[in-house]
């Protein structure tokens, strides 16, 4: 009776992630999706701390358990409450290598069982046999990459770790992967009494090479490493899903790895890379920015001011916001929204256009505008917007950079030629709102800045928008 309340209840679970995962694919329903997603994981957490039993035996130790989930809980609600907008990909980034720290532990504490019957501590254990051996392997490697590497993303994402590669290092990369894979398979064929230590080399291979991997990335290629990242970990969580004979975890691992490799596929579409390329490392950088557009001055600039910029815009008949990192920095989506009411009023079309990598993580723009109430049927996509910026009177570019920088089509020594961008050059007038020249994210000269007519308009986002409403509703 109890197994088959379990069952239920992991049933209940795995329902609940599908469903939810399909309502995170609207902004209007992302939020309840969540919480049933999150619903399900409680009803399959108590099921089996309360029903699961193994040879007639139930779990034990209740005190660490739900002093672990107390502990966890208050960290992670603290760190959702209190983490800024801009700080979302990071904390997203953080939490990934979490789970990707705990498939690991899943791998080495399941290991140290099968290292009691080679140590000689239980000799009559039976032998485990290569599928578990095999789902072992992969769970640790998997779960380690993406630990790893998760944690140098957060340290480079926030500033605190910078990039780094040296002479030769996608090859070491290459060698060490395969190195780390054959070793793991010898041990899944050949595992006895004198070689089932090199089980901790491989963890070790493991982690260096999640170091390895992230570190060399440049900023306009973080989106898709955060993303393949969560994929990893996905999987990672699979495997011990199929370790355990646990559906909901199976489940939950499968959900998070296909979607996660679905969003890469797509991102990488986005900034025109090859999958392969993204396996083996191979992103642009700030290295390579030191050719091409990053070279100097593309020349003049011109400034616009805030009441040129105010009637400009109240006169336009079609106005399209680009938002950008910096609008998140300045939080300020919410006079953003104002801006876009008022322009309305006006007889002003408004709308905004997203690019697949905007920001610092996939679908950072729409969640920061969605925070502020902006309609989703005011969002566009690129391929769209693109074709829609020939007939716009006034782009309004709110903190973004590269995604908007024509190099990434005429110069082929830039480190992000090749990047589908939104064409906003196309425009009739251009407005930039910035807090100074300093390039981008990727560390490289926009040469959009210096065409005849684009126009700066220097200041923190908000304050800016602030200034821009004021002297619109002055008109």
């Amino acid at each position: 009776m109890e197994l088959s309340i379990l069952t239920i209840c992991y049933l209940i679970g795995s329902l609940t992630f599908i469903i939810g995962l399909k309502m995170l694919s609207h902004p209007e329903s992302a939020r309840k999706g969540n919480m049933v997603a999150a619903v399900g994981m409680f009803i399959a957490i108590f099921g089996t701390i309360f029903l699961y039993q193994e040879n007639g035996v139930g779990l034990h130790n209740y005190g660490w358990i739900f002093g672990a989930l107390v502990l966890g809980t208050v960290v992670g609600t603290l760190a959702a409450k209190r983490v800024k907008m801009t700080a979302m990909p990071e904390l997203v980034s953080l939490f990934n290598g979490m789970g990707g720290a705990c498939a690991a532990l899943i791998s080495v504490i399941e290991f140290g069982h099968i290292a009691a019957l080679y140590s000689g501590e239980h000799p009559d254990q039976a032998a485990p046999t290569e599928g578990t051996l095999l789902t072992i392997f992969l769970g640790l490697i998997i779960g380690a990459v993406s630990f790893a590497g998760s944690i140098i993303a957060w340290g480079k994402l926030n500033g605190k770790i910078k990039d780094f590669s040296f002479k030769g290092q996608q090859v070491f990369n290459l060698v060490l992967f395969f190195a780390t894979l054959a070793v793991a398979g010898y041990l899944v064929l050949a595992i006895d009494s004198t070689n089932y230590l090199l089980f901790y080399g491989i963890l070790v291979a493991a982690l260096i090479y999640g170091v390895l991997f992230v570190l060399p990335i440049g900023g306009a290629d973080m989106p898709v490493v955060i993303s393949l990242l969560n994929s990893f970990t996905g999987v990672a969580a699979a495997c011990g899903g199929f370790l355990y004979d646990n559906s909901v975890m199976l489940t939950g691992g499968i959900l998070v790895g296909a979607a996660g490799t679905l969003l890469t596929v797509l991102m990488c579409k986005a900034m025109n890379r090859s999958l392969t390329n993204v396996l083996i490392g191979s992103f642009g950088g700030n290295a390579a920015a030191a050719g091409g557009s990053a070279a100097g001055s593309q020349g003049a600039y011109k400034e616009i001011s805030i009441s040129d910029a105010a009637v400009c815009m109240s006169y336009a008949n079609k106005v399209i916001i680009v938002p950008g990192y910096g609008l998140a920095v300045a939080q300020a989506q919410h006079v953003c929204h104002e801006l876009e009411k008022l322009l309305e009023e006006k007889g002003v079309d408004v709308k905004y256009a997203i690019h697949p990598v905007a920001g610092r993580m996939p679908g950072h723009m729409n969640v920061l505008l969605a925070e502020a109430d902006v309609s989703y049927d005011k969002l566009i996509e690129m391929e769209e917007a693109n074709d829609e910026f020939k007939s716009t009177d006034v782009v309004l570019i709110l903190g973004a950079n590269d995604v908007v920088n024509p190099a990434a089509k005429t110069d082929p020594a830039s480190p992000i030629y090749g990047m589908p961008i939104l064409e906003v050059e196309q425009a009739k007038t251009v407005i930039v709102n910035k807090r100074s020249m300093k390039p981008g994210y990727a560390g490289i000269e926009n040469e959009l800045f210096f065409q005849p007519k684009t126009s700066m308009l220097f200041g923190d986002a908000k304050a800016a928008l602030q200034k821009l409403v004021a002297e619109i509703k002055s008109l």
